[in-house]
């Protein structure tokens, strides 16, 4: 196991949850090594750092490679090992070879749409209509729990075809209900009700069998049966395993994302868990500067994720309330092609997988803040892995990133970041509001931002707070904006700063002298390097873009308001200071104004508040 990995993982692993999950370990280029699931993560994951694994030696070459490592909180280990399955197939990591005969796990099935539903286990999950509940890692509790079912209730586990021809239901009817004939059901509808139940008892709705179980087992004890009181705990802990955070994997496949935040220390840590066909398949983190994201943290981590991917789902499960949610809902909904809906629950399995994504992002928020202390050694190695992959000459130690942002076709913005030694150094960002250019016009606003800023290099003068010279210009887009900014250092003889443009679609890099663009393995940290600045450029135009095209609306409802000229404009102003505070007072505080009637108020805030 490598320095850092030793140096930093102590304190790591003692903030792992005790609850259940995956865990993945990364080589030091964020490879993924091996994707593992736990009952309890600490435990698990600690397990492997705890003595050294002479006798295993896949074990041991493991974990020589492994720099770091990131984990998913589940709501139950069935969902850690749902999610194991879905991350294997999706990193293909290399010492996961055990894994790959792609083991299905067994279910419990039952053929909803026949007439007489038939329940049975199964590893196949390809028929239609039929629910599935599972998967299960107890092969003898689930056998154990469906032989106790047939005996509570009668239900057909045999195929159909096995009863064709017959004018008599199936044997397990006569079986069943030749011990108790006045419990046998008419008819379709009959059997139709004792489905609904056994569906009520797998998904957890129903616990009356355990609670009968329960009294029969304290009936046997008292009794002095100690053998069938201990057969029934056996059943007991059978049956209770089984209802432990199933899911019906065929009812709601749902594609859906859900949003978990996290805060403390002046960041915010948001966590995305995506959820698609009903099965987790994976999470992203962002960080966030309490100070760089206004009010609206929400409304910040949509538009900064949602506008790298293309992969948007039916339904976006929030928190809280975001801000200008039917702008954001019409905004995602046009680049998805299909409507997406901006959910916050209340109440029900959806509120819970809101609780799982802030638990996600509480844990993750941790790790964060942990790495963020006594990385520089990490910190130094990226810069080099950054100087060798780009074709630097020396090491990128302050690397500055622009952004442009012309969300909605309103007005064009742009934002410079500066990260040095790998780390952002806040207090060098800068925003741009475009003054030189008219419309929308990347290119030209480019040109302007760079020139703008790549002017003071050197410049000694009282209050230049743009002296210092990059060594390493990223710009966000492709071919295009790479041009403009060559232009803009050639205009001032600068072409020496190497200067690259990052294209988002396939995160190809385009660099002055070269036909064609330079295509970073994408588990590379030099290119993870990159495109954190990227992200971190794109969100600070984005939220500096946000409050300017807030405050112009305000602005615009303000000067549409019917009866409002020049003189009573100028008496609300100096009543209320600004716009916004004309927005937030009360339709009584607005009518005290001079000049403003009781009917002019309530025109007036009906206007602000439509």
């Amino acid at each position: 196991m490598g320095h850092i990995a030793k140096h930093t993982f102590g304190e790591e692993l003692r903030n792992l949850p005790l609850l259940p999950g995956c865990y993945l370990f990364k080589d030091r280029t964020g490879r993924v090594l091996y994707v593992g699931k736990a009952r309890e993560l600490r435990r698990r994951v600690s397990s492997y750092f705890r003595q050294r694994h002479h006798d295993r030696p896949k074990i041991e070459l493991m974990m020589d490679k492994i720099e770091s490592f990131d984990f998913i909180v589940t709501a139950s280990e069935v969902d850690a090992l749902v999610l194991e399955k879905v991350l294997i197939k999706k990193h293909d990591p290399p010492f996961n070879t055990d894994l790959r005969d792609d083991k299905s796990y067994p279910y419990l099935a039952i053929t909803a749409e026949e007439e007489f539903p038939r329940v049975f286990v199964t590893r196949e999950l390809h028929r239609r209509g039929t629910l599935y509940f599972g998967p299960y890692t107890n092969v003898t509790a689930l056998r154990m729990t469906l032989d106790l079912l047939r005996s509570v209730y009668p239900i057909r586990t045999y195929a159909r075809q096995r009863a064709t021809g017959r004018s008599r239901p199936f044997l397990d009817y006569h079986v069943k209900w030749a011990l108790n004939p006045g419990s046998a059901p008419a008819d379709v509808a009959s059997y139709g009700d004792v489905i609904k139940k056994v569906i009520a008892f797998l998904e957890g709705r129903d616990a009356s069998i355990i609670k009968d179980l329960k009294a029969r087992m304290k009936e046997a004890s008292a009794d002095l049966h100690f053998e069938r009181a201990a057969r029934l705990r056996d059943k007991i802990e059978a049956v209770e395993y089984l209802m432990e955070g199933q899911k019906v994997i065929s009812r709601d496949k749902t594609d859906r994302d859900i949003v978990g935040i996290a805060e403390g220390d002046g960041t915010i840590y948001a966590r995305i868990l995506f959820v698609r066909g009903g099965k987790m398949v994976g999470s992203r983190g962002y960080a966030f500067a309490s100070e760089q994201v206004e009010e609206d943290v929400l409304g910040a981590v949509l538009e900064r994720y949602y506008s790298e991917t293309t992969r948007l789902p039916a339904e976006i499960i929030l928190p809280e309330a975001v801000g200008e949610a039917d702008l954001i809902a019409n905004w995602l909904s046009t680049r998805r092609g299909r409507k997406v809906a901006l959910i916050v629950p209340q109440r029900g399995e959806k509120k819970e997988l809101v609780r799982l994504a802030n638990a996600n992002a509480k844990y993750a928020f941790e790790q964060y803040r942990i790495r963020g202390r006594g990385g520089e050694e990490r910190a130094t190695w990226l810069m080099g892995e950054l100087k060798k992959d780009l074709g630097l000459s020396e090491i990128p130690r302050r690397v500055e990133c622009f952004d442009i942002s012309t969300l909605q076709g309103t007005e064009t913005v742009a934002s410079m970041v500066v990260f040095e030694n790998g780390k952002p150094r806040k207090s060098e960002y800068r925003r741009f509001r475009i003054k030189w250019v008219l419309g929308q016009d990347d290119f030209s606003s480019m040109v302007e931002v760079l020139e703008r800023r790549l002017r003071h290099i050197g410049v000694d003068e009282p209050g230049n707070k743009f002296a210092s010279r990059p060594d390493l210009i990223i710009v966000d887009g492709g071919k295009p904006q790479l041009s403009a900014a060559l232009a803009a250092e050639s205009t001032l003889m600068l072409l020496d700063i190497p200067t690259f443009a990052l294209a988002k679609r396939e995160e190809e890099l385009f660099a002055a002298g070269r036909d064609e663009p330079l295509r970073l393995p994408r588990n590379a940290a030099s290119l993870n390097v990159i495109c954190h600045i990227r992200d971190e450029a794109h969100r600070f135009a984005i939220t500096y873009h946000r409050g300017l095209r807030g405050r112009a609306m305000l602005v615009s409802a303000f000067d549409a308001i019917p009866g409002i000229g020049a003189v009573k404009k100028k008496a609300l102003l100096k009543e209320f200071g600004s716009p916004a505070g004309v927005h937030a007072a009360s339709v009584k505080e607005l009518a005290k104004v001079p000049g403003v009637s009781t009917a002019l108020a309530e025109t007036i805030y009906q206007t602000l508040h439509p």
